[in-house]
C-alpha cells in the first residue's frame, strides 16, 4: 500500500509539474512579440488611393496607436502588382495587437481617413491576415 500511495504522489507531482510548466509557456507565448503579415486587396483601380492612404496617414495613425510599421510591398507578379499591398507590422503581443486594433477602429481620425478615401466606393475588397513569432535563429527579433 505504501507503494501505491507513493507512485501516486509521484504521478501528482509529474502532472502539477507538467501543467505549470504548460501554463508557463503559454503566457509567454502570450506576451511574446508577434509580428502581423497583412495582404490587402484593392478594388479595381484603387491600389494607388490605397497607398496614398497608408502613405498620408494609416501608418501614423498605427504608430500612434503602439503598432510598429516594419514593412510594406507591392508583388511583381503583373497581376497582383494591380492591386495588391502587402506589409508587416509588429506588436509587443498577440494581446496588445488586439488592443491596438481595437483602438485603431474606433480612432475619431482613422474613421475620418476611411470616410474620405472611400467616398467615391470602397477601394478595399479584402484583407488577408496572419501573426507569427520569430524562430530562434531569426535574425529579427
Amino acid at each position: 500500500m505504501y507503494l501505491n500511495i507513493r507512485k501516486a504522489v509521484m504521478f501528482c507531482t509529474a502532472v502539477f509539474l507538467s501543467l505549470s510548466m504548460l501554463n508557463t509557456s503559454v503566457l509567454a507565448q502570450g506576451n511574446e512579440k508577434v509580428f502581423e503579415l497583412r495582404t490587402y486587396t484593392a478594388t479595381p483601380g484603387n491600389l494607388d488611393k490605397l497607398l496614398t492612404r497608408f502613405r498620408d496617414h494609416t501608418m501614423r495613425i498605427f504608430e500612434k496607436h503602439g503598432m510598429t510599421n516594419i514593412a510594406y510591398w507591392t508583388p511583381t507578379d503583373e497581376t497582383e502588382a494591380e492591386n495588391t499591398l502587402i506589409y508587416i507590422l509588429a506588436h509587443e503581443s498577440r494581446e496588445q495587437a488586439d488592443k491596438s486594433w481595437q483602438a485603431f477602429s474606433q480612432d475619431p481620425e482613422w474613421q475620418q481617413v476611411s470616410e474620405n478615401s472611400n467616398a467615391g466606393g470602397a477601394i478595399l475588397e479584402s484583407v488577408v491576415r496572419k501573426y507569427m513569432t520569430t524562430t530562434d535563429f531569426s535574425p529579427m527579433k
